[in-house]
């Protein structure tokens, strides 16, 4: 085990997407100015949005923009086009990756661990997909993950479909892959319980990145 770095922890109910966002800039602003700020944790949920990664396609939308049920936001990680709305765990961890390892293979592969952590403490089975990034159960996309990382500071993150109205994403082909369906844990786990997931992630993103986390 390396030595335990603090993170601050902010636990968030429904937000909207842009102020989100705001806050997320503001904080790998700070990062990037001073690099020896502790690194930081956001979960939270959305309401309803469609999020767009900077290359991503609008063929993968399945309606006209100018009509979306939803707002529509382009934003800079990578991938295509995903859905956010409440009952989804959205994570956004902002770390100096220096801190950690300078590597976005390692990074993305660790957001995996993560998750695929949390879902073993229900005593399900979660896979990775090689050459895809996320987390599946039983073939169904339960995970999805999209990262900016700039000057090793990251951003974006991942969202877990815990309990969440699922309809949204029959809108759209999810990240760009039309022949895997999208799942949610509550599929699988009919009771599961938002709270506890969120603190399980806690526990598991602490872990996994050898982390103290700082309620904020």
């Amino acid at each position: 085990m390396g030595s335990t770095n603090p993170c601050l922890f902010y636990q968030c109910d429904l937000m909207p997407y842009a102020q989100a966002w705001e806050w997320q800039q503001e904080l790998v602003a700070e990062r990037r100015a001073d690099p020896t700020r502790e690194d930081a944790l956001i979960l939270l949920e959305h309401p309803p949005v469609y999020t767009l990664g900077q290359g991503s396609s609008l063929e993968f939308l399945k309606f006209d923009p100018a009509q979306s049920p939803h707002s529509i936001v382009r934003i800079e990680r990578g991938g295509e086009v995903t859905y956010h709305c409440p009952g989804q765990i959205v994570g956004y961890p902002i770390l100096n990756l220096r801190r950690h390892q300078p590597d976005l293979h390692w990074y993305l592969r660790q957001l995996e661990a993560v998750i695929i952590q949390v879902i073993a403490q229900y005593g399900l089975s979660a896979d990775r997909i090689p050459g895809l990034t996320g987390v599946w159960v039983e073939g169904y996309k339960v995970a999805a993950i999209g990262i900016k990382v700039s000057r090793w500071i990251t951003m974006h993150g991942f969202a877990l479909n815990v309990c969440p109205d699922l309809s949204g994403f029959q809108q759209i082909v999810p990240c760009g892959i039309a022949d895997r369906p999208v799942g949610s844990l509550a599929q699988f786990i009919p009771d599961i319980q938002l709270a506890t997931v969120r603190q399980q992630i806690a526990a598991s993103f602490a872990e996994v990145f050898q982390v103290e986390l700082v309620e904020e």
